[in-house]
């Protein structure tokens, strides 16, 4: 395990992790990750957000490590400004998803490319709003068949959870378990990406891109979509208000998000690892 803040990546989600439950920034947060960079420390996101979205909350932070997105299926490299990895749901998935999606009347699906939105119908409510919330780039499709293919990196579905408890299972039946990993990122929201895609294998490739070894790789997050991250980083953290099974896989909880758990999350390894 190295002491010199260059062999660190330090990773934290978005969502309940380096923003509070208001969306917001908290100040110690953005001055301990400035800290920690200028120290020669790595830092970046982790997030469940397309490339536009994730922009927004990435350039408020000073930082130029790459990025991921969409829970693992893309990695951007803001320094040559290029995907470095993305990995689509396939052709088949494609299909299998819209049938789901057709079966059920009050089901909302919205599809992530890394760069737009698209909301199936108009009655696309959750898509809709996470769109207006940070004023993204977004394309009703009123027929199914309007929905562009080939470049989707996540899909969502918002539903009542019973249906999703349903779904869950059709998605993980033997005809379709080779296709997809699906995960909640809410009691109401079940996303679904390629097999094999998940935020805890996207850490490990930028690990390698960097050249920073797993022994110094450490992340923090609050949910259940960050379950594979905890998994596969060496030092896996947890935000106070992550359910107490999310707390029991990791090493160290914080505060809460409202009060800045990233900059404590940093303060944490610099204090028993690398000073």
């Amino acid at each position: 395990m190295s002491k010199k803040y260059s062999d660190w990546l330090l990773i934290s989600d978005i969502d309940g992790t380096l923003n509070d439950k208001s969306m917001k920034l908290p100040a110690n947060n953005k001055k301990e990750i400035k800290r920690f960079v200028e120290a020669g420390g790595n830092f970046t996101l982790c997030s469940g957000r397309n490339l536009e979205s994730l922009n927004i909350h990435y350039n408020k932070l000073g930082i130029k490590t790459p990025a991921i997105c969409l829970n693992g299926a893309g990695i951007f490299d803001y320094n040559s400004n290029n995907l470095i990895y993305y990995n689509v749901i396939t052709t088949q998935g494609e299909e299998v998803l819209l049938d789901i999606f057709s079966r059920y009347k009050l089901l909302n699906l919205t599809v992530f490319s890394y760069n737009k939105i698209f909301l199936a119908k108009k009655t696309c409510l959750y898509g809709f709003v996470i769109s207006k919330v940070d004023n993204l780039s977004y394309e009703f499709c009123n027929k199914i068949s309007d929905l562009p293919r080939g470049n989707w990196g996540k899909i969502s579905f918002f539903g009542l959870p019973s249906t999703l408890k349903k779904i869950q299972k059709e998605l993980k039946n033997e005809n379709n378990s080779e296709l997809f990993d699906c995960f909640y990122t809410s009691p109401v929201t079940l996303e679904v990406v390629n097999k094999g895609v998940n935020k805890g294998n996207a850490v490990l490739k930028l690990a390698e891109y960097l050249g920073i070894n797993k022994k110094n790789t450490a992340a923090v997050g609050d949910y259940y979509n960050d379950v594979d991250m905890f998994k596969r980083v060496e030092h896996p953290v947890c935000c106070g208000q992550a359910p107490d099974d999310i707390k029991e896989m990791c090493e160290h909880v914080t505060c809460h998000c409202n009060n800045g758990a990233v900059a404590e999350f940093i303060n944490y390894i610099e204090n028993k690892y690398i000073k």
